[in-house]
């Protein structure tokens, strides 16, 4: 079969790979879209990082080094069912939670597998991944998805981080909150809040993702913080009282001391993007002397059944954020050169595989 592979920095060739079959208490898929996830362009831009293996270096759990097939944002059909599997049959619409965790560490026991010390994804660690004609899973991670249009389900998988972080920062109805970066995670993460009952102040530069934020609806009000003060903003919408939460999904050091200050009273920051650097704060002025609090979240652990009914049921809608699907060949120039040099002319670009492709 045909898969695209992860050789390491700016590598990815599309091969054909043996075919994997299916063994007791696993399911084989046929992968219909898969999404490319900033954790991909990071491996493709830098090279190799944890959680991916290296050349040298096998991952824990799944023992595979380099290469690997690449994607774990990934929707397909039920092609056969493993032995032992129940509740799923042929021709299931299906999303996968690609991880891969030890289900022993302290972190598996109390049930935050998202934390796991060998955490890995399907896709990035190994165990096969979205980019190829099949795939062989572990029943536990698949997730029905009925009628859904399969390439809407290919964000199953971001939406559940974005739906992850909402959950941790324990979000009222009728709260405003103010969203920093309208990048995927970002506008999901409006989304996850509009469909929470929550009113959404979007704050990013680029103009474009402005438009898609109001366009898409997830947004009540956006700003461009290098032209407008967000503080003024935050405030005249709120009668003064400042954001009841916040969340960065920027990763930029300068965001975190800004969404802190638009905070009200025992407001709350949630942080789900990704610091590459530290973080200088002022923790008494901005924290201790507000009674606010800080936190951040990472991934997902139980978070798939609940998405996916936000999609099913209307509350989320996320054809708007498919800007662009490409078939396996084009990944390079057509997917990861273009989000690279043209991100914000891009929210989320789809591999077709398969007939889609």
């Amino acid at each position: 079969m045909k898969a695209v592979m992860y050789y390491g920095k700016e590598d990815l060739r599309v091969e054909e790979i043996e075919e994997p079959q299916v063994r007791p208490g696993t399911v084989k898929i046929a992968p219909a879209y898969n999404g490319i996830c900033g954790s991909d362009l990071h491996l493709y831009h830098d090279g190799p990082m944890p959680p991916a293996p290296t050349e040298e270096t096998a991952h824990p759990i799944s023992g595979e080094t380099l290469p690997v097939v690449l994607g774990h944002e990934f929707s397909g059909v039920v092609e056969e069912i493993g032995e032992g599997v129940e509740g799923l049959s042929v021709g299931d619409r299906v999303v996968v939670e690609p991880l891969m965790v030890d289900g022993t560490c302290p972190a598996c026991q109390i049930g935050k597998y998202n934390l796991c010390e060998k955490m890995g994804f399907i896709g990035i660690s190994g165990l096969g991944g979205g980019m190829s004609e099949h795939i062989v899973v572990e029943k536990r991670w698949v997730h029905p998805v009925g009628g859904m249009p399969l390439d809407q389900a290919a964000m199953i998988e971001p939406l559940s981080v974005a739906l992850h972080a909402v959950k941790h920062a324990g979000v009222e109805a009728g709260q405003t909150a103010v969203v920093s970066g309208a990048g995927p995670i970002g506008l999901l993460v409006a989304a996850v809040l509009r469909a929470k009952g929550l009113r959404t102040i979007v704050s990013e530069v680029s103009t474009t993702r402005r438009e898609k934020a109001l366009s898409s609806g997830v947004a009540d009000v956006v700003v461009d913080p290098s032209r407008e003060d967000l503080n003024e903003v935050v405030s005249a919408q709120t009668e003064g009282a400042g954001a009841a939460v916040a969340f960065d999904a920027a990763g930029i050091p300068a965001v975190v001391t800004q969404l802190l200050s638009v905070l009200g009273a025992g407001g709350h920051l949630e942080v789900v993007a990704i610091h590459t650097r530290p973080v200088e704060l002022d923790v008494t002025g901005l924290l201790t002397m507000q009674d606010r609090s800080m936190g951040s979240s990472v991934g997902y652990a139980g978070d798939h059944a609940e998405a996916i009914e936000l999609v099913q049921s209307g509350k989320v809608d996320l054809s708007p954020f498919i800007t662009s699907v490409i078939r396996p060949d084009e990944v390079v120039e057509k997917g990861f050169q273009r989000l690279i040099e043209n991100k914000d002319s891009e929210v989320k670009i789809l591999v077709a595989l398969g007939e889609q492709g």
